[in-house]
């Protein structure tokens, strides 16, 4: 069982970027060339940026990032288990950023005088 229909959204999320494309060109060629920019150092390896994304991609919440990075990540021959240990680093990266923000909430609160 899914959740969603991932691969239907993932085509859906591709068209909906291209057709923006056609209304923007500079802004999607400046996005991909960004998207770019890491291979052409060669310093982290295809898969590995795909891990890192998708992480990053848990942290934002954005399923379509979700979708495009878990597709690309497959491609370059990630694992279940290498997914799984990079949505670990995700999981831990948000709890931590809510302990940071917990110390601010409470910051804020101690402000009140009270």
């Amino acid at each position: 069982m899914t959740m969603m229909d991932w691969n239907r959204y993932r085509e859906q999320v591709l068209a909906g970027v291209g057709d923006f494309g056609k209304i923007t060109p500079d802004t999607t060629r400046g996005y991909a060339m960004l998207g770019g920019a890491g291979a052409k150092t060669s310093h982290l390896d295809a898969k590995t940026r795909e891990l890192i994304a998708l992480a990053c991609a848990v942290t934002l919440r954005c399923d379509g990032c979700i979708t495009v990075h878990s597709n690309a990540a497959s491609a370059q021959g990630a694992t279940r288990e290498e997914i799984a240990e990079a949505l670990g680093v995700a999981i831990s990266l948000n709890a931590g950023a809510a302990l940071v923000y917990s110390t601010r909430a409470m910051d804020a609160f101690g402000a009140l005088g009270e």
